[in-house]
C-alpha cells in the first residue's frame, strides 16, 4: 500500500468586513468630525451592540480599528475589542479648517466643494487620503479569511473605491451609514478581481442592498451605473444582519 499523500488545502478567501462606527452627536448634527476624538452617543452605543451577535459568528483572523474613540468603542461594543489592533491609517479624514462644519456651511464659502475632489484647507488632500487607503489595502491584500476593519464614513468610502482601483473622486457615489457593514472581497473565479460583495448593510437590517459583483469595469460611468443598480438591478435583502452576513460568508 502506497504512502498517503497530504493534499494541500487552500486558505479561506479574503473578505474584509468594513464597519463604520456608530452615531455620535456631531454626526447627528451633520458636522464633519475628523480628528476630534468624541465618543458615541447613547444611540450609537446601541447600534454598536447590535453588531455583536452577527460579527461574533464570523471568526476573524485579524481585527483592525481606527485609533479614534468612536471607532474603538464600536469595536469593543461589537465584541471585537480584545483582538483589535489600532491602525493610524484607518483614522477619519483630517478636515483641517472645516473640522466641525456642516457641508452647508462649507458650501457657503465654496459652492462646488466636495471632500473627495477638493480635500480640506490645512487638512488632508484627496491624494493623501488615497495614499492612506492604498497602504491599508497593501497590508491586507495577501491575508486570508475574515478581516474586521472598524473605521469612519469618509475614509471607509475612500477605502472601498481604492479597493476597486477607482479614483478617489468616485467615493462621492457610495453612501456609508453609521454602524453599517460592508464586505470587500476578491472574485476568485475572475483572476482575483476586487469586488464589493456587500455594501452599507445596517446593523438592524430592514431592506438593504447587496452588490454581488461591483468591479471597476461595471463603473465606467459611475453615477449612472450605481443609480441603475439601486433603482433596477440591486438585490433587496430582508431579515436580520446575522443571516445576511452568514450568507455572504458562505
Amino acid at each position: 500500500m502506497g504512502a498517503i499523500g497530504v493534499s494541500a488545502v487552500s486558505p479561506p478567501a479574503l473578505r474584509i468586513y468594513l464597519i463604520r462606527h456608530g452615531q455620535t452627536d456631531w454626526a447627528l448634527a451633520q458636522r464633519h468630525t475628523g480628528l476630534t476624538d468624541i465618543a458615541l452617543n447613547e444611540f450609537g452605543e446601541r447600534q454598536a451592540r447590535s453588531l455583536a451577535k452577527a460579527l461574533g459568528t464570523l471568526g476573524f483572523t485579524k481585527v483592525l480599528t481606527s485609533p479614534l474613540k468612536r471607532a474603538r468603542q464600536t469595536c469593543a461594543l461589537a465584541g471585537q475589542g480584545a483582538a483589535a489592533e489600532a491602525d493610524p491609517d484607518l483614522a477619519e479624514w483630517n478636515y483641517g479648517d472645516y473640522e466641525g462644519w456642516t457641508t452647508r456651511e462649507i458650501q457657503l464659502h465654496s459652492a462646488d466643494w466636495n471632500v473627495f475632489s477638493n480635500g480640506c484647507p490645512n487638512g488632508e488632500t484627496a491624494g493623501q487620503i488615497s495614499m492612506r487607503a492604498d497602504r491599508v489595502i497593501a497590508r491586507l491584500i495577501d491575508l486570508s479569511g475574515n478581516i474586521a476593519v472598524f473605521s469612519h464614513g469618509h475614509f471607509g468610502r475612500a477605502l472601498a473605491v481604492r479597493w476597486l482601483q477607482m479614483p478617489l473622486t468616485q467615493a462621492r457615489h457610495f453612501a456609508l451609514d453609521a454602524a453599517s457593514v460592508s464586505v470587500l472581497a476578491l472574485d476568485i473565479a475572475h483572476a482575483k478581481l476586487p469586488i464589493i460583495a456587500m455594501w452599507n448593510l445596517p446593523a438592524t437590517a430592514e431592506p438593504a442592498v447587496t452588490v454581488e459583483r461591483l468591479a471597476p469595469a461595471d463603473l465606467a460611468e459611475p453615477a449612472p451605473a450605481i443609480q441603475r443598480w439601486e433603482n433596477e438591478g440591486g438585490e433587496i435583502l430582508h431579515g436580520p444582519l446575522q443571516s445576511n452576513l452568514l450568507d455572504s460568508a458562505a
